[in-house]
């Protein structure tokens, strides 16, 4: 793995191999399969765009190539901070398929949290508008590169009918090169030969005021993940799903989100989410303050799953009779903490669908119900863990496990679960058991029948 990276010990890598989870595909030869198997039908959509399984793959291709002939190589880190729109599906998969490693940050992250992360992965590459929301992200960029020798690429994002002093290729005085990101389109090479081992990309952890934790994906975990998730809730190439929480988030990107989707030949809609910057709060979407947009996709692309956090649904709920067709809705994932019981038994009955209680960590953990459990467990627990070798412990202060019932501190260790955070050995001891359990800081219970069940409050912090 990428130097400063904690692997999994041998004996778990043998057995997540054996069981079947880990494959060897990497995230962008699965494009490339899913291209091959589902061409002509659609894949993302955005707006008035639709993309083709075979037109995603060729812009993939195209970017990538541009991405190696602007001189970045396999292993090097670029930052890549998006809306929701297809640039950032086309964008990472470019990344991977070059070997570069792309860093997933929210919109909402500017000064410090975006400096941070540069540093922390001496990235050499910045993807992002050039302004959003009346925030200024080149200048940011340029700041940045005057700071770190490393950023050396900055591209961006342009939305239709915008222009940006940043137009054609210019160079600054500290030697930092921008260009649009549009602009980012050459013959493919040959394909690299790259491992399923290595790291995907980056996901970020933290909040609440603490600086971000890096969080390296494998190509084999997230694979897996997306893959489980889907065969889990039982996506098929006639599903739609829609991305209204922020494209980076993990339940956007891979639980089963578009990834998942990709892989069963379905279609990703995406629409514009909104991020709090005041609260630091990412899985603000869309539908938290326009609810009546959200229903309206889903009416207007005839959407058959989908993810949103509990404040989201308030709103949805209060316009979800009067307002759109939600016939074509199956499955509705509450991604968080627990919806009140009396809010979630109206929800399931006006919007007509089964609804998913989700709990996921960057680090990997992914806890959900299933489709077939009985009402009182979808109204009363956040499910099980997704993969059958998820390892989970409820623990004291003490460290040692509590009986089931008994609130403590959630521990996870498994085959999507990291076995540590990029660069950061110090806190890695303190945030990891000695063998090998996540310390996730999320306090919860475990019922008898193994269902997880959160208590909505955390556990001290384990940074001084």
């Amino acid at each position: 793995m990428l130097k400063g990276c904690v692997p999994w010990p041998e004996g778990f890598v043998d057995r997540y191999w054996a069981a079947g989870h880990w494959r060897g595909n990497t995230l962008d030869n699965l494009l490339r399969d899913w291209a091959l198997e589902y061409g002509p039908r659609t894949a993302l959509v955005h707006g008035d765009t639709r993309l083709t399984y075979a037109n995603l793959n060729r812009r993939v291709d195209r970017m990538s190539a541009a991405f190696r002939q602007r001189g970045l190589r396999p292993g090097q880190r670029v930052v890549v901070q998006l809306p929701n729109v297809p640039e950032f599906v086309i964008t990472v998969f470019a990344l991977m398929r070059a070997g570069v490693v792309p860093v997933f940050c929210p919109l909402s992250y500017r000064v410090p949290e975006v400096p941070h992360v540069v540093r922390v992965t001496q990235a050499v590459g910045y993807v992002g508008p050039a302004a959003h929301q009346g925030f200024d992200h080149t200048a940011m960029a340029a700041d940045i590169a005057s700071q770190w020798p490393f950023l050396r690429r900055v591209f961006t994002y342009e939305e239709p009918g915008t222009s940006s002093p940043y137009g054609g290729l210019t160079t600054d005085p500290s030697g930092c090169q921008y260009s649009p990101l549009g602009a980012l389109d050459s013959p493919p090479g040959p394909a690299l030969v790259l491992s399923a081992d290595e790291v995907a990309f980056f996901a970020l952890s933290g909040g609440g005021g603490e600086m971000p934790r890096l969080v390296p994906r494998t190509h084999n975990d997230y694979a897996y993940q997306a893959r489980a998730a889907a065969e889990l809730v039982a996506l098929t190439d006639h599903d739609v799903y829609l991305a209204a929480l922020p494209v980076e988030s993990d339940f956007a990107f891979g639980s089963p989100g578009i990834v998942g989707t990709l892989s069963v030949g379905g279609t990703a809609v995406l629409v514009d989410g909104v991020d709090d910057a005041d609260t630091g709060e990412h899985l603000d979407g869309l539908a938290n303050r326009e609810p009546a947009a959200w229903l309206s996709a889903v009416e207007r692309e005839r959407v058959t799953v989908t993810s949103l956090p509990p404040e989201s649904l308030r709103g949805v709920l209060e316009l979800a009779t009067t307002q759109a067709d939600l016939s074509a809705l199956r499955l509705v994932q509450i991604c968080g903490e627990a919806l009140p019981r009396e809010t979630a038994e109206r929800l399931g009955a006006e919007l007509g669908c089964v609804l998913q209680p989700v709990f996921g960590l960057p680090e990997g953990l992914l806890v959900l119900t299933r489709p077939d459990d009985p009402d009182e467990t979808v109204l009363t627990t956040h499910g099980r863990p997704l993969s059958p070798d998820d390892e989970i412990r409820i623990v004291g202060t003490d460290g040692k496990d509590v009986p089931d019932g008994e609130p403590g501190e959630l521990l996870a260790r498994g085959p999507c679960t990291v076995r540590g955070h990029y660069r950061a050995p110090d806190r890695n001891a303190r945030a990891f058991t000695p063998d090998g359990y996540f310390r996730s800081g999320v306090l919860a219970r475990r019922t008898p029948d193994g269902y997880v069940v959160l208590t909505g409050h955390r556990v001290a912090r384990l940074d001084p």
